[in-house]
């Protein structure tokens, strides 16, 4: 298959009429500075595809459904509890509806892989299925069903609070021993997946199930939420006399491998641990927000050289674009400037979007690229569409970010899954997904 592009970003910089060749799941060949030979595809601004490394894919069902005032004041504790309440009904083909349109969605907003933090096990007595892989094995059927490349982070999760606490009736669905979570790995291993491990919390596991489940997989990712919330410093310190992150440092290796999702609220001093660590602190600025949760300090974690990845978390929307606009957003309000996160005389738009795109290295696999031998993961810009007018370089990434230009195709390990800024699958998968939402909301 042979594609043309007006410009493409190659790992030198911008190229102008780009001609690509891709062979299977790859690119094979790449020139550039010579028009389109005839049958070539020919398309607009092209840049490679970004990493999603935060997903729970069943809440893309909750969008919208939580925007109410409760009677004595709402925050991330309230929102759970909601969560916890709509979970009753959801079976593996329900979630293989819901994640389905997220991973399309996805697809549509220029994410072409995706780290799944899956905690959602067991039946909604919290009896384990028959086949206890039954809901993850939905999760890689939704990747199969739209051709995202999956990371699965099957999520570890046994209690309620630090020190051990038994868990709430409403995590019941979640819950695993660290046996019955070594058997779930061991049945994923089949499965079209990068695996890694996730568990959930500090909160969620003990000391003695961290150290057990991490060293289940010596070289794939680990991912866990931490110090999203005050309350949770705050009953960390009450705990054991440490700040979240304070406490992993100093009681887990952690490395490249690890991926600490939000890490809202730290000290200086473990902003310097992670950036040392070269761990990913992955961000979700729409989910963050919309949960009250605060602003991560990125401005001095990036000038450090800290790693960064982004996700869509709660998919109150998904939209890779809006997620790194905001990114930058937040720190324009907390310091009261502009163009914060890059360098002097650099293109924001460029240093976010290159910074989320290193985010591969939380989800086991490097970072996409237009270059020969890389997998086919491109995404373009609709051409002639007015937000690019006149506009090349970086900034068309700008105009991305900043001003929404629009996606028109996206190709995933070859494959060209969207077209005119829509998944081919999209008609299938919104009457499913449109199906079971009236069912479980009836």
């Amino acid at each position: 298959m042979a594609l043309w592009f007006e410009q493409a970003l190659l790992p030198e910089g911008w190229r102008p009429s780009v001609r690509m060749i891709l062979k299977g799941r790859f690119i094979d060949r790449i020139v550039h500075g010579i028009p389109p030979e005839p049958g070539d595809e020919r398309h607009g601004p092209a840049f490679a595809g970004l990493p999603n490394v935060h997903s729970h894919a069943f809440q893309r069902a909750m969008a919208g459904l939580t925007e109410r005032a409760g009677e004595g004041g709402d925050s991330f504790w309230t929102w759970r509890e909601a969560m916890y309440r709509f979970l009753d009904r959801l079976n593996p083909e329900g979630l293989r509806a819901i994640a389905a349109l997220a991973y399309a969605e996805m697809l549509e907003s220029g994410f072409t892989s995706v780290g799944e933090f899956h905690y959602l096990h067991h039946d909604p007595s919290g009896a384990p299925y028959a086949n206890p892989a039954a809901m993850a094995e939905a999760i890689a059927q939704a990747a199969d069903d739209t051709g995202i490349a999956l990371t699965l982070l099957p999520v570890f999760y046994a209690h309620s609070n630090f020190g051990g606490v038994p868990p709430t009736e409403g995590q019941r669905r979640f819950l695993h021993t660290p046996d019955s979570y070594a058997r779930l790995l061991e049945a994923l291993k089949p499965l079209n997946a990068t695996l890694g491990v996730a568990p959930h919390s500090l909160r969620a596991v003990t000391p003695q199930e961290l150290a057990a489940i991490t060293a289940l997989t010596p070289d794939g990712p680990i991912h866990i939420h931490i110090a999203e919330q005050r309350a949770e410093v705050e009953a960390c310190l009450a705990w054991s006399n440490q700040r979240p992150v304070e406490w992993l440092m100093n009681h887990a290796e952690v490395d490249q491998r690890w991926c600490l999702i939000h890490a809202t609220h730290i000290a200086d001093s473990e902003r310097n641990a992670i950036a040392k660590s070269a761990a990913t602190v992955g961000l979700c600025p729409i989910t963050e927000a919309n949960l009250g949760d605060g602003l991560f300090p990125a401005r001095a974690f990036l000038a450090q050289g800290g790693r960064i990845g982004i996700g869509s978390d709660s998919h109150i929307r998904i939209d890779a674009a809006a997620e790194l606009c905001l990114l930058e957003y937040g720190q324009r309000l907390t310091h009261q400037a502009r163009n914060l996160l890059t360098a002097p005389g650099q293109s924001t738009g460029a240093s976010l979007y290159h910074h989320a795109r290193k985010g591969a290295q939380a989800l086991g696999h490097p970072p996409a690229t237009l270059t020969p031998g890389a997998r086919a993961d491109i995404v373009t810009l609709r051409p002639g569409q007015p937000t690019t007018a006149a506009r090349s370089g970086d900034r068309l990434l700008d105009s991305w970010i900043f001003a929404r230009a629009q996606i028109d195709s996206v190709w995933c390990a070859g494959v060209r899954r969207v077209t005119a800024g829509l998944h081919h699958a999209r008609p299938a998968i919104e009457a499913r997904y449109t199906q079971l939402l009236k069912a479980l909301l009836d």
